[in-house]
């Protein structure tokens, strides 16, 4: 496996795909023939840092290891900041895949420049929850209320899309009720919490029962306050519009393999997908009930085009 780092200054030549809505850059360009992967090329995948833990097995290399398996081909990661990252590196031809949750999903989709190689529906859970040290005074939602909350990412959805849904429904507006800020991953909104530098961290509810490394608090260091809704579309592969036929069936019939039960303690922050039904090759309409949320955050899909 090869690993490959694109910093955000790396970015900056790539069309930005923004959150306050703005044209897609014209990518007539990309997409040609010298672009496409030749059906024993690598295979490539933008993810962003899943772990810091040396002590512990680093999903990123789990999902490496359970694809090269599955494909009899070489896969190669390229670490990239963020998620608006991953789908700009898919979006500018920069690698082939990238695994997203929900949001970040209907946000590429409905540009027009970027497929859903699958999805997987969501379940009955909740998505997300907000934490607080356990000698906190917050006891509820409400008491959010003139705090500030660390978020992880402003593309999230169990970090920033689904906890904001839930805020708004206890009766907080962001700005108005609550400061938000963003530590660039769920791990920096844990430490925002852990310094003392937010009142709470909003993430998700996965992570909680998952405990150490990926949720560093002990028992009885921390409490939840509230629980989001459930997800309709828990997460997606998306795929380079280029992606060769070959390579792109390939990887429709090995990522199910991948994600399977088996495999779900192994691939840890990957693991909410594992064992779920995927829809291959799902439609944009597939990806419609997040509007009404996005909205809530101040993101209007349409403005995406």
């Amino acid at each position: 496996m090869r690993r490959n780092v694109i910093t955000a200054l790396g970015l900056v030549g790539i069309a930005a795909i923004t959150l306050t809505g703005c044209q897609a850059a014209d990518s007539s360009g990309s997409g040609s023939a010298d672009t496409a992967a030749s059906a024993n090329a690598p295979i490539t995948i933008a993810t962003i840092p899943m772990s810091d833990d040396p002590t512990a097995e680093n999903p990123v290399d789990v999902l490496v290891e359970l694809l090269e398996a599955e494909t009899d081909r070489e896969v190669e990661v390229t670490d990239v900041p963020d998620y608006l990252s991953v789908v700009e590196a898919i979006r500018s031809d920069h690698v082939d895949i990238g695994i997203m949750s929900g949001f970040p999903s209907a946000l590429a989709v409905n540009t027009g420049e970027v497929d859903a190689l699958l999805a997987w529906p969501g379940d009955d859970k909740p998505v997300s929850t907000c934490v607080v040290l356990d000698d906190s005074p917050v006891k509820s939602l409400a008491d959010l209320k003139g705090k500030t909350i660390a978020f992880a990412d402003q593309a999230s959805s169990s970090g920033y899309f689904m906890p904001v849904s839930m805020l708004h429904e206890a009766g907080l507006t962001q700005d108005t009720d609550y400061e938000a800020i963003f530590a660039g991953g769920h791990e920096g909104s844990f430490a925002a919490l852990e310094q003392g530098q937010v009142d709470a961290a909003c993430t998700a509810f996965m992570l909680t029962e998952m405990g150490a490394p990926m949720f560093p608090f002990a028992e009885g260091e921390w409490r939840a306050v509230g629980e989001s809704a459930p997800m309709e579309v828990m997460g997606s592969v998306l795929a380079r519009q280029s992606l060769d036929a070959e390579t792109r069936t390939l990887l429709e019939e090995a990522l199910p393999k991948v994600f399977s039960a088996e495999n779900k303690e192994r691939l840890a922050g990957y693991g909410g997908f594992a064992g779920l039904e995927p829809v291959i090759a799902p439609e944009p309409a597939f990806f419609s009930s997040f509007a009404e949320i996005a909205s809530i955050a101040g993101v209007e899909l349409e403005d995406l085009k």
